[in-house]
Parts: C-alpha cells; sequence; structure tokens
C-alpha cells in the first residue's frame, strides 16, 4: 500500500525486496517533433514504491502498443501523491496509480487527472467505479486492511482469535495487538476508518480509548509492525516479536506461503474478517501529460484482464475486472472478506483530517 503502503497488500511485496520490472525509457525512446515537442515511445507511470508486474505482461503491452512502461517510484502513495500536487500541471509522468478511496478526494480536489473513459470499464465492478460520472479515475485494485493473528500463538494457548473490532476489546487479547499510526501509514489510516465505519462519528473516539487501555501498540509503518514486533511472520520470527496480531491485508497470509522455503501446507497467519477495511487503488491520466495517447493505451491495460490475472501475485491484491481469475495460492490460502468496511468517498474527504488528528490526540500524544 501513506496509502499503499497499500498499499494496494502491496506493502508485502516491497517488503520482501519485489520490485517493478519495467523498462525504463531513456533518451533513445524520444525524438523531438517538427514543432519542438516531445513525441515518446516511452508511457512513463508515476507510483508508489509497490507496483509490481511480470517481465512477460509488461513486454505483452509493449507489443500490443508499441509503448514501453517507465515507473517512476516515488515512496508511499501518501508521498507519491503530494509530490504530483505539486507539480500540478507540469506532472512527472503520463499516469499516475496509486490513489486510493482514503486520499481520492486531494487527487481530485486538486485536479490531477484529465477525464478519460478506459477501454473495458464495462467490465469492471460497478461498486469499485467511484468517480463514474467523470472518469477522472480508472480503478485497477482492491485490498482489505484486516488484523492478522499468528495461528500458532493461539493454538499453542487454546485461545481463539479475535473476529471482530471489539473482540479487541476483551482482556484476552490485552497486549496483543500493533497497529501503524494513522498519521503516517496507509494500514493504519484504512485500521482507523475500519472502527470509525464500526462504531461511528460518535463512538469511535470511546472505542480507542478502549483500545489504549486494553495495550494496542503504535509504530510509524507497516513494515515495522509486521515483519518486527508480529510473532506470525518470517521477519517477526526472527526478530523474536512478541505481539500475535496485528494490522496488516488480508493477502498476507498467501505472501507468508509463497516465500516460504520449504512452503507450508497451511498459511502460519490468519485473518480476523471482522476488522476489515476495503481499499480501493485508482490510476489516472495526468493533467499536462507529455504523452496523452501512451497514458490512455496504459489506462486501458490496468483494467486488460492479462493485467489484472497477474496483479494477485506481482502486488498480492485483487482484480476488479468480473471475468479476472485468481490464482489458486489466494483462493486456498487467502481469506474472503464478505462484508468489508467502507465509507463513502466524501465522507472520507470531509472528515480524514478531523479522525485522524482527534485519533493522533487520543492514542499517541
Amino acid at each position: 500500500m501513506n496509502t499503499t503502503t497499500k498499499y494496494v497488500a502491496t506493502a508485502l511485496a516491497a517488503a520482501l525486496g519485489i520490485g517493478a520490472l519495467a523498462g525504463c525509457g531513456g533518451a533513445d525512446d524520444e525524438s523531438a517533433g517538427g514543432d519542438g515537442s516531445r513525441s515518446s515511445k516511452t508511457v512513463t507511470l508515476v507510483s508508489h514504491d509497490s507496483f509490481s508486474a511480470s517481465d512477460e505482461v509488461l513486454k505483452a503491452f509493449t507489443e500490443e502498443t508499441g509503448y514501453k512502461i517507465k515507473v517512476l517510484k516515488s515512496g508511499d502513495a501518501g508521498a507519491a501523491l503530494n509530490q504530483e500536487i505539486l507539480t500540478k500541471g507540469s506532472p512527472r509522468g503520463d499516469v499516475f496509480f496509486g490513489a486510493d478511496n482514503t486520499l481520492l478526494s486531494r487527487a481530485l480536489d486538486n485536479g490531477l487527472f484529465t477525464p478519460y473513459e478506459a477501454k473495458g470499464l464495462d467490465r469492471v465492478a460497478a461498486d469499485t467505479r467511484l468517480d463514474a460520472e467523470k472518469h477522472r479515475v480508472t480503478p485497477v485494485d482492491t485490498g482489505d486492511i484486516c488484523v492478522n493473528y499468528d495461528k500458532k500463538y493461539f493454538a499453542d494457548r487454546k485461545l481463539e482469535p479475535p473476529k471482530t473490532f471489539d473482540d479487541l476489546l476483551k482482556p484476552a487479547y490485552r497486549n496483543l495487538l500493533v497497529t501503524e499510526n494513522a498519521a503516517t501509514s496507509s494500514p493504519g489510516l484504512g485500521f482507523l476508518l475500519g472502527t470509525v465505519a464500526a462504531h461511528g462519528e460518535t463512538g469511535y473516539e470511546d472505542y480507542w480509548k478502549k483500545l489504549k487501555a486494553n495495550g494496542v501498540k503504535v509504530v510509524d509503518g507497516w513494515e515495522q509492525a509486521y515483519n518486527e514486533e508480529f510473532s506470525g511472520s518470517a521477519g517477526g520470527r526472527k526478530a523474536k516479536a512478541d505481539r500475535p496480531l496485528v494490522v496488516s491485508y488480508a493477502s498476507s497470509p498467501p505472501v507468508e506461503v509463497l516465500y516460504a522455503d520449504p512452503q507450508p501446507t497451511e498459511a502460519p497467519t490468519g485473518v480476523a474478517t471482522g476488522t476489515c477495511f476495503r481499499q480501493i487503488e485508482f490510476a489516472g491520466l495526468l493533467d499536462g501529460a507529455r504523452n496523452e495517447a501512451g497514458g490512455k493505451a496504459l489506462l486501458d491495460f490496468l483494467i486488460s484482464k492479462k493485467f489484472q490475472e497477474d496483479m494477485p501475485l506481482n502486488m498480492f491484491v485483487n482484480p476488479v475486472v468480473k471475468d479476472a481469475k485468481l490464482p489458486e495460492l489466494f483462493t486456498r490460502f487467502g481469506a474472503t472478506v464478505d462484508k468489508p468496511a467502507t465509507l463513502a468517498p466524501e465522507e472520507i474527504a470531509e472528515n480524514r483530517e478531523q479522525w485522524v488528528q482527534s485519533w493522533s490526540s487520543l492514542v499517541v500524544k
């Protein structure tokens, strides 16, 4: 997955050292036109650090369109978005990927995107098309921010793992949960928004007072929480971590299986599906893009079945195209979240800063 550390579960790939395998265009990819403008065979995708795609799929895009993809990584999603806002009208690339529903209003209110209705948008799930009337952004993936638990810890103690937000307040789970700072981390913000969705504007503050009293630990970001504090992750086991509950993603268990050697027959971690908040990540054609035609072709490609089916094992997120199939690793080891918490983008836009400030004063200060 600030957000992307979406993070679209995409932060998991970054933490494990998986980079975007994109062709980086150089001087040979551009030539001066007769009017002094630049015509380019390269389309530049500005993204958070966790964008990743297979060589085969990136090569297919070049073969189909004639364009090479250059990926310009810019930190987490919040930092990347802030940089685009600062360069509004003179963007660093052609397409921006990584604005999710928690930060979408910031991008739209700043007029970062040129409207474009991507080809194949009718195949994209309707509930992800949050800008359906104006088409300033195109949905690309979804992911669920959820509490993960260390199966061995709970099995050894014959203790049922928590299932819901309210379960986390029980004395049995005192001093067991680590979460990320909502002001600095996408998963942390998503978890905060999930508690607002569950308890309302009048109830979330009281919920956090109780959660703090029950010993929740707050760290700056996902990598520290998951790989240093969480006892169920490979990194946490090496670090001798002592927190068996962590705010992460519903797709975290498949990652623990995929990169284990040897691969286990069961994921070592589970997901408390009653604690999940749904993220939707978007891409948009940047206003002032130098390669507008290439940018449109890239947006079309991002919602093609080929790219959508490539995403799960590269960015550990779910496709938005209805006929895209999930890999067996996801269906076998991943958690199905039937009723994730959600909030309307307008409600997030109106209240996000106040919620984060209130949370900070209650939990961090």
